[in-house]
């Protein structure tokens, strides 16, 4: 039969009927069919504050009301100049300039797309960037050329995506030191791509729709150090770790390290639209400041600055005080670390917890085929992703929910189902 509607990652002869979702509240999704489930991963980590929160959506009916959206050109509108005060007051001091755009990937292209001419603007043509192995940044042009070239996604579109500079990412640890040898490498080609590299390009702490890999704050210190010697920019992907979800407001916190570029998304519009931000310091903003237009940056997404995108991120922002969001994704943590640090069974290869963010990586990725049906029978919202089962609930869960689904996840690794499924399993998306 043929379907009209295209569904992402998903092979559409195959692919299942979408559930369809009649309403959703707090932290429950409500299926048309009557079965009630819990949001564990926050429809792809963003409502951050749960469904059809009072607050949220009494700032948008007020917005929506007034006027929806017009255009940043020639035009303007008090909620997008609030929420760039907003943004540039809950970062670090040199981030002082707010660029909006429609997505995260879009947020991320913004970035790349400075970096390439702030460096054009000071005549040095510098257009590559040094990513990480492991990485995943979205899915637009520019994007996928800094996501990993062999292991991720976008693979088979090598040849139009430019070819990019890649280093190792450092295990886990907590102490990095100039003379580890993953910085050494680090090093060593920051020392060859120096006089071509724009940008050096990370997702700080927790390596996100990349495996749910982690490392330290001290490699981002050392990370920082290598950029300012050798003379490239910094950009921190915050799309999917900004707003709480590493258990600081943004990861880049917990390093007390500051980027010449960051891009935030996702949980900046709380779920309920698509908006995106990019924040330069003070000096890569100075590159593009003169009186000959040429050195304008040149770009500009219809949707950036959405009234009322701006006017919800605005309503969201405010709740991390007055609902206390950070001492709640603290007490996700240590719920999560009680429950998953000691969590053994054959298959499972470890467990990850940060912020709020648990991770159960398996072996092999047929062990996570049936593990999404397992919890919806027990009311649960799971998408495990290759060889990782995962929640990032949204920050309002309360700890019998919490319970719910680490109970659930726990239970499917320890099913005959999961114990039987070895060998070549097709990863689950």
């Amino acid at each position: 039969m043929s379907r009209k509607l295209w569904l992402p990652y998903a092979q559409m002869a195959t692919a299942p009927a979408l559930l369809s979702v009649a309403n959703a509240q707090g932290v429950y999704l409500e299926l048309a069919d009557g079965r009630r489930l819990i949001d564990s991963i926050s429809s792809w980590w963003s409502v951050i504050h749960g469904y059809a929160h009072p607050v949220i959506n009494q700032a948008a009916k007020e917005q929506i009301d007034q006027f929806a959206h017009v255009m940043m050109c020639g035009l303007g509108n008090d909620p997008a100049e609030a929420l760039a005060e907003a943004l540039v007051r809950i970062t670090p001091d040199p981030l002082q300039h707010v660029f909006f755009s429609d997505s995260g990937s879009t947020g991320v292209e913004v970035a790349m797309k400075m970096a390439v001419q702030y460096w054009f603007n000071q005549d040095q043509p510098k257009t590559r960037f040094m990513a990480f192995r492991g990485a995943y940044h979205g899915d637009t042009t520019a994007c996928m050329s800094v996501g990993d070239p062999d292991e991720g996604m976008h693979s088979r579109f090598r040849g139009l995506a430019p070819q990019q500079i890649f280093a190792p990412m450092p295990p886990e640890c907590g102490d990095c030191d100039l003379n580890c040898g993953h910085l050494a490498e680090v090093e060593a080609l920051l020392a060859q791509h120096a006089h071509e590299l724009a940008a050096v390009i990370i997702e700080p702490l927790v390596q996100c729709a990349g495996g749910f890999k982690m490392h330290s704050p001290a490699f981002l210190q050392r990370l920082r150090e290598l950029t300012e010697r050798y003379q490239t920019l910094l950009i921190f992907d915050e799309v999917a770790t900004g707003f709480g979800r590493t258990g600081t407001m943004f990861a880049l916190d917990q390093a007390g390290v500051c980027p010449d570029l960051l891009v935030l998304g996702k949980g900046l519009t709380c779920g309920y639209s698509a908006h995106a931000a990019t924040l330069a310091s003070r000096t890569v903003y100075a590159g593009f400041e003169g009186t000959d237009g040429g050195r304008a940056f040149m770009h500009g997404p219809t949707f950036m600055g959405n009234a009322l995108a701006c006017r919800i991120a605005l309503a969201g922002l405010s709740l991390f005080a007055d609902e206390g969001r950070l001492t709640e994704v603290g007490r996700i943590e240590n719920q999560l670390t009680r429950s998953l640090s000691d969590f053994q069974v054959e298959g499972v290869v470890g467990t990850r917890v940060k912020g709020a963010i648990g991770v159960i990586e398996v072996d092999d990725p047929a062990r996570l085929q049936g593990a999404q049906a397992y919890a919806m029978e027990r009311g649960v919202w799971l998408r495990p992703f290759d060889r990782v089962l995962y929640t990032m609930p949204p920050y309002i869960i309360t700890p019998p929910q919490m319970e719910r689904v680490v109970h659930t996840m726990r239970g499917w690794c320890e099913t005959e189902q999961f114990k039987r499924a070895v060998g070549a399993g097709a990863a689950v998306t």
